[in-house]
């Protein structure tokens, strides 16, 4: 990457979505989204990102935009590397980063996956989440997202997690499951609630202990592969992990942009650690560098959209469980 021979201009802004009905983990609920929206002009090309503020790390949408305006005001002339080493990690820099891959490509008329060298893309299953509820709703919401969804991911908090994963596979026994424990199981015995999971079939289980608690995990034996989430931010966080994990959720709003994501995968990959793909609630926007990028993941977690009330026109298509380009 070489500083751009012209300076760049750059334009921010944030937008609400709302959310179909409620989003629920163990944090609590959300009725809406706050995104932040960023394009990045070389005066005859565009490019357009979106991130969305991770709020359990106190960011706002407000806070990102004045991130944003302020790095612009600071560099007129900036690169991706640049952001990498001036800007930290965030959905700030997601947004920028994102929005500067996508002008690289109308520059060069090539498509996204050619562009970072990633796989050709193709339709690819996605997660559907199942909101953190009493295990009665929680299979009446599995029972309906089962006709149209094979993967499921649960959201659990420590407390009944048994009876909720119970009820899902009651109403969908035919689905995959995946579960995310948000930071919970700190006081419990890991590997006994691995074992106990692995009955319905639970076949990943994310981020079971608090962001650096992951010592909590030494020694388990686990019957279910353990993926780290909010404990993996950048690629520097991988040689800690290793020893505890044998997988990686990566976030592009976490990581800070498509760029430093590459760079998680990599560095994953060559510690033997399998890849996830995940998002936050977004639209189809934030979706596409993640969907590039989830090529070279074993699970793909890009539901983010289907859980707003509704999506931009220029949507990616969603259908039969499975996440792909429009054509």
């Amino acid at each position: 990457m070489t500083l751009p021979a012209a300076p760049l201009s750059v334009s921010a802004s944030t937008e609400r979505w709302p959310v179909n009905g409620s989003f629920v983990i163990s944090r609590g609920a959300k009725t809406h989204v706050d995104v932040v929206i960023c394009t990045v002009s070389d005066g005859t090309h565009q490019g357009v990102g979106e991130a969305t503020p991770i709020y359990y790390e106190g960011e706002t949408a407000e806070g990102c935009l004045a991130a944003i305006e302020g790095f612009a005001s600071a560099y007129s002339k900036f690169d991706r590397l640049t952001l990498l080493d001036h800007m930290p990690r965030g959905a700030a820099r997601n947004a920028l980063d994102c929005a500067l891959w996508d002008l690289e490509c109308r520059q060069h008329d090539q498509p996204l996956w050619r562009h970072a060298c990633l796989p050709e893309p193709g339709p690819l299953v996605t997660a559907f989440t199942i909101s953190l509820g009493d295990p009665a709703q929680m299979e009446a919401d599995a029972r309906a997202a089962a006709d149209t969804h094979s993967l499921l991911k649960l959201k659990l908090s420590g407390s009944d997690d048994h009876e909720r994963v119970a009820a899902v596979h009651r109403g969908a026994p035919e689905a995959r499951l995946i579960v995310d424990a948000n930071e919970s199981w700190n006081d419990l015995d890991i590997a006994a609630e691995a074992t106990t999971l692995a009955q319905w079939g639970v076949e990943l289980i994310e981020q079971p202990v608090s962001a650096g608690r992951d010592d909590l995990l030494a020694g388990i034996r686990s019957p279910i592969p353990l993926c780290a989430d909010e404990s993996c931010h950048t690629s520097a966080d991988i040689p800690a992990l290793a020893p505890y994990y044998q997988a990686v959720n990566i976030k592009l709003d976490k990581a800070g942009g498509l760029t430093e994501s590459i760079g998680i995968a990599d560095a994953a990959e060559q510690a033997g650690l399998e890849l996830m793909v995940g998002c936050m609630l977004s639209t189809s926007l934030a979706i596409r560098p993640a969907f590039a990028l989830a090529q070279r993941a074993r699970w793909a977690d890009l539901d983010g959209p289907l859980l707003l009330a509704q999506d931009r026109p220029d949507a990616m298509q969603f259908a039969g469980g499975k996440v792909m380009i429009r054509t």
